[in-house]
This record gives structure tokens, C-alpha cells and sequence, in this order.
């Protein structure tokens, strides 16, 4: 499956960006959906997931009630909602196929990656 990702942006402290991912190729619905990000010189991180069929939600511990992930299964697209952005927010973030309906948290439970996309928060 191909994913490209889009949304991202430039942002004050406290403010909302959403995220897009649209998926070609492939039988979206039976793929659980991820969100990483990555800092500069940072590694790559969990951010959230989501399952097949939308009925299963996980967080990272320092975004929980502030980004919520979703998805579309007649549309192909998986979305990151962020709110309540912080300076630390920033970083490339990545939207990812699970190897399954509901993957881990971990990097190697997905197997396609998007190419990622840019939120900046300034303070």
C-alpha cells in the first residue's frame, strides 16, 4: 500500500493542525493505521494508532486528550487530529500501514510508510 501524508505546517503554542493520509493500493480496511513522528535528532516515535475498523484508539502518553486519530475506510484516508500543539510537538510525522488489524505500538508492526509531513509549533 502507498501512503502519502499532508497537512502539516507552521504553528503557534496552543494551536490545531490536522493531518491527512490518503492510501492507494491496497485493502485499506483490513489495515490498522499508525502515527509516528520524529524530532530532529531524535529517534522515531509512537504517536497513535487505530484498528481496521475504527473501534480501537491508542496514544502516546503526551498527546492523549490533545490528538485524536481517525479514519475513513470508503475513503482510504486515516487523519491525526492535534490540538493543543506544544514547542515539543514538532517534528516530521508519519502515517503508516500495520502489518495487521490492529498493530502494535512498535515501528516494525507496520510495513508501509508515507513519506511524512512537517509540524512546526513556535512558542
Amino acid at each position: 500500500v502507498q501512503l502519502q501524508a499532508s497537512g502539516g505546517g507552521l504553528v503557534q503554542a496552543g494551536g490545531s493542525l490536522r493531518l491527512s493520509c490518503a492510501a492507494s493500493g491496497g485493502t485499506f480496511s483490513s489495515y490498522g493505521m499508525g502515527w509516528f513522528r520524529q524530532a530532529p535528532g531524535s529517534e522515531r516515535e509512537f504517536v497513535a494508532l487505530i484498528s481496521s475498523g475504527g473501534g480501537y484508539r491508542n496514544y502516546e502518553d503526551s498527546v492523549k486528550g490533545r490528538f485524536t486519530i481517525s479514519r475513513d475506510n470508503a475513503k482510504n484516508m486515516v487523519f491525526l487530529q492535534l490540538n493543543s500543539l506544544k514547542p515539543e510537538d514538532t517534528a516530521v510525522h508519519y502515517c503508516a500501514a500495520g502489518s495487521s488489524g490492529l498493530p502494535g505500538r512498535r515501528a516494525s508492526d507496520f510495513g508501509s510508510w508515507g513519506q511524512g509531513t512537517l509540524v512546526t509549533v513556535s512558542s
